[in-house]
């Protein structure tokens, strides 16, 4: 029995080539655990990895990642895709095309664990980590959703994950950087409840815990990622027989609930954890687990039952490890985001090449971070994207201080991004967008963020929602609003 086979370590490529990376999951690997959560990489050397990693072990070795927007949110060479809240305001074949294309592109770059569906409802507006991720407001509109999502993601042969279990909605906080406390009725849960309940009746494989606190689901204020009552929710009154999987280790709210990473891994399995996600210290949580197997502090029996669960997901997991590399899918998906960009204020522009634009571009994502930020934040990301596409599209681009007659874009980046610890936009970004609507009153402002972030800008004439500030959404804007000659 060894426990090591219930722990996932987090795996950050960077930009370091497959032999670089190798030794640090190779002593993983002796290690004995489970499998590894990816971020970044490519899809050629994810192939490699993986078929290494798997002669190597000599068993099945299971790796997950977080691909809510396509296996191009980690992968280069694999196709991005718009967030959950744009596929929702699609028809039903946008969903279906973006599952399927998630999950065939993950399996022909070796990963086997897709880490979604999002499962939680945008109901709370302040929300700071929710919001785009998440497929709507209505609980019977998002289990419809969610549960399409899972069959057609897992009729590809990979394992869905419905998160973060029983609902991560209702937060004010980020649970990235502290604890949050949902202090709702057993009514409103119920409802959060609901998408769950979808995912399990379309057979999903997987679950993920919030490291959430919910009091009227366990008085004792442990989150419920270690919460043998609200495990026991999961199981017995959810009927969920699938492999239950912690969020990672590694976020704020774990310190914050005053356990260390290595108490919190042995708890999460004695409350009914199977899969212990991104340790900071894989050796740490091994050791951890088998001195708690040794002591009795751990049953035999409840970690025998998570091994089986975590053993049979790597075994059935159906990937793809030959030669071919796919083509990414960017015509497909430029159509699909195209479709979903959405006008919340005015009349949709629509320029002819040769129009004039004077661009601004305001990064919310890197002002008014808060004080608190002791872990790395993410890269800048492109913002120039947008420039590019208009150009592309025979617009003229010019600067802010461009003083000849133009159209005015303010570009607002206002992105769901784990430790920014906020929902809306800064005062900075605000004073910033109407500083230029005051000097250029038919501006046209485009939100690469929630919709309702248009409420902090009221003095615009038009908004323009498109969602999340990747590229594809930037070249879909430009798409949109760009007339392409016959």
């Amino acid at each position: 029995m060894n426990p090591a086979r219930l722990v996932f370590p987090g795996l950050r490529w960077g930009s370091r080539a497959p032999d670089e990376v190798w030794p640090e999951v190779r002593a993983s690997l002796d290690l004995g655990v489970g499998g590894f959560v990816v971020f970044g990489g490519s899809v050629i050397a994810m192939k490699e990895l993986v078929g290494r990693a798997l002669e190597h072990a000599g068993r099945p070795v299971l790796f997950a990642a977080d691909l809510e927007r396509g296996a191009g949110q980690q992968l280069e060479g694999a196709t991005g895709l718009p967030p959950a809240a744009a596929l929702a305001s699609m028809t039903d074949r946008g969903l279906l095309v973006a599952a399927r294309m998630t999950a065939q592109e993950a399996a022909s770059a070796g990963i086997g664990w897709v880490l979604a569906p999002v499962a939680d409802l945008d109901v709370e507006p302040a929300n700071p980590i929710v919001g785009t991720r998440s497929f709507g407001a209505d609980p019977a509109a998002v289990a419809d959703v969610v549960r399409v999502w899972v069959r057609t993601a897992q009729d590809e042969g990979v394992h869905a994950c419905a998160k973060h279990f029983p609902g991560h909605g209702r937060t004010t906080a980020d649970s990235h950087a502290e604890l949050p406390v949902v202090g709702a009725t057993r009514g409103d849960l119920d409802a959060d409840l609901t998408p769950f309940g979808a995912a399990i009746e379309a057979g999903v494989h997987t679950v993920m815990m919030a490291h959430v606190v919910y009091p009227v689901l366990d008085p004792s204020g442990a989150p419920a990622s270690l919460s043998p009552s609200i495990y026991r929710l999961l199981r017995d009154e959810l009927g969920f027989e699938g492999v239950v999987a912690s969020d990672a280790l590694i976020m704020h709210a774990i310190s914050a609930s005053g356990r260390s990473e290595t108490e919190a891994a042995v708890e999460a399995v004695r409350a009914g954890c199977d899969a212990l996600l991104y340790p900071s210290s894989p050796e740490d949580a091994v050791a951890a687990l088998n001195a708690a197997l040794s002591s009795g502090v751990l049953e035999r029996a409840r970690v025998s039952e998570a091994l089986e669960r975590v053993e049979r997901l790597a075994t059935d997991a159906r990937i793809e490890l030959d030669d071919l590399v796919p083509e990414p899918s960017d015509a497909q998906a430029l159509e699909l985001a195209t479709s979903s960009i959405l006008c919340v204020r005015g009349m949709l522009p629509r320029w002819w090449p040769g129009q004039s634009l004077r661009v601004h571009v305001i990064d919310d994502d890197v002002v008014s971070l808060p004080d608190w930020l002791s872990v790395p934040a993410s890269p800048p990301r492109d913002r120039a994207g947008l420039a590019r596409a208009l150009e592309r599209r025979a617009a003229r681009v010019e600067g802010p201080s461009y003083r000849a007659p133009a159209v005015d874009l303010i570009a607002i980046f206002s992105e769901v991004r784990g430790w920014k610890g906020r929902a809306g936009l800064a005062p900075e970004t605000v004073s910033e967008a109407v500083r230029i609507i005051e000097k250029a009153p038919e501006a046209v402002v485009v939100l690469f963020g929630h919709p309702r972030l248009a409420d902090q800008v009221p003095s615009a004439a038009t908004v323009v929602c498109a969602w999340c500030g990747d590229l594809l959404m930037q070249d879909a804007v430009a798409e949109r609003l760009i007339v392409t000659p016959t």
